[in-house]
């Protein structure tokens, strides 16, 4: 008798866990999906396009809200957890509604999970959302680019639309995001990728874009990891980014734990703007949990375009919208910048808010002087833009990694912040990916 499932997850690592754990096997009947963290993806189906044999009508996707009742009503006996960033203490209430409900609750490991490549694959995963792993995929690139080898990466995935268009996904010029209809949060980790003449796929079938990125014949596939998750892919170099600005997550959230276990390099990302006690509470956890792991030490410089038009300015600060909400970071980037170079203000944008920005505000009540930039879909990104525009601000500061002047009309002058990896002495990425190359 096939056992029932269900798989909590976030329009992500819960449908890779399906395609490559249970869709074909027939041993269980995964009876639906619970999703939560991005908004509105429930109240849709995993089409039968995807979802295989087995699952003629395919697969509904329901709210998370409604688990302990699912779990009832559809006698479930196993839950897997799929779905990433989450403390230690949160993981536990879900496994403990689920026990009491009288399934049992799953974890599924590397092992289950991760496919294997006929090319070298060097990962790039974090200890928490808004750690760097965008800059410092960038630097990696880099670093291979100048090398003269062909890279192509392999995103983590957001697929928040059609799933059976968003089946795999390839993107090498702007033309192709628009084609996608990609969020804000797409285009963030895209761009970058594009502007390196670089290509960056994406999409739902992880097995299915391997092969696709395998056929174009690189030297090396880089993975581009999400939130706090680990790679899908077996990696031949792993490497995780740590940020003592949250020193101690790395210790207390799932799965970035693992990531920083399993890690062969751990950079600590962000010294020059944390403080000396967080740098060195980091390096505690790294020295007790992976001490053979290679260290290296690392900044995120800003960068900010003409910085006099904030001074003595009432600024309106934009940051990632993902870093400031499951993330909890309370500022980002464009924070710092705006009090390096003399905002007379920073305004609260919660008053301005409206339709789901409103909801985000209830949802994280941290955030305050910072308007996370969401735009899961045409419609928030359209409020998004009039929340912005309603606002008292004189400038607009923004700290996402895209400018959001080319997917929006905002009335008022705009300041762009970005930011790079720089390693500080060494060891550093040049080095431990010439000895990576040199032995593979």
């Amino acid at each position: 008798m096939r056992k029932k499932v269900l798989i909590m997850g976030a329009a992500g690592r819960d449908f890779h866990n399906f395609n490559v754990y249970y869709r074909n096997n027939p041993d269980y009947e995964v009876v639906c999906f619970t999703a939560t963290q991005i908004p509105d993806i429930e109240g849709r189906l995993y089409p039968k396009e995807l979802a295989g044999e087995f699952y003629p009508k395919g697969i509904p996707i329901e709210s998370e809200a409604n688990l302990v009742n699912l779990i009832k009503e559809n006698n479930i006996d196993e839950v897997v957890l799929s779905y990433s960033d989450l403390p230690f203490s949160y993981v536990m209430e879900k496994a403990s509604l689920v026990l009491a409900s009288g399934a049992d609750f799953k974890l599924l490991g590397p092992n289950n999970s991760m496919l294997k490549s006929k090319k070298p694959i060097i990962s790039i995963c974090a200890v928490r959302t808004g750690s760097g792993k965008s800059q410092t995929t960038r630097r990696v690139l880099d670093i291979l680019k100048n090398k003269g080898l062909k890279v192509v990466s392999i995103r983590h995935p957001m697929p928040y639309g059609n799933l059976v268009k968003q089946k795999v996904q390839r993107f090498a010029t702007y033309e192709d995001l628009d084609k996608h209809e990609c969020t804000i949060e797409e285009r963030e980790e895209y761009e970058p990728h594009i502007d390196r003449n670089s290509v960056i796929y994406a999409g739902v079938d992880y097995e299915e874009i391997l092969r696709q990125a395998e056929e174009e014949n690189p030297d090396v596939i880089l993975w581009d990891g999400g939130n706090n998750d680990f790679s899908f892919y077996k990696p031949d170099l792993s490497i995780v980014v740590v940020d003592p600005h949250r020193a101690g997550h790395e210790v207390s959230y799932f799965p970035g734990m693992t990531n920083l276990i399993m890690a062969d390099v751990l950079v600590i990302n962000k010294e020059e703007t944390a403080t000396l006690e967080g740098i060195e509470k980091v390096r505690a956890n790294i020295e007790k949990w992976n001490p053979n792991a290679t260290v290296i030490d690392a900044a995120s410089p800003l960068f900010v375009k003409n910085p006099s038009i904030i001074r003595g300015k009432r600024c309106l600060v934009i940051e990632d919208g993902p870093t400031l909400t499951h993330g909890e970071m309370t500022y980002g980037a464009g924070f710092i910048a705006a009090k390096k170079f003399g905002a007379s203000e920073i305004i609260d944008p919660r008053p301005y808010a409206v339709g789901s920005i409103v909801n985000t505000y209830k949802k994280y009540t941290h955030l305050d002087k910072i308007l996370p930039a969401m735009g899961y879909g045409k419609k928030q990104i359209k409020e998004l833009e009039e929340s912005i525009n309603k606002s008292d601000a004189e400038v607009v500061v923004i700290g996402t990694p895209i400018d959001l002047t080319r997917i929006m009309d905002i009335k008022k002058p705009t300041v762009r912040v970005t930011y790079e990896l720089q390693e500080i002495g060494k060891p550093d990425l040049e080095e431990v990916l010439s000895d990576f190359l040199a032995n593979k």
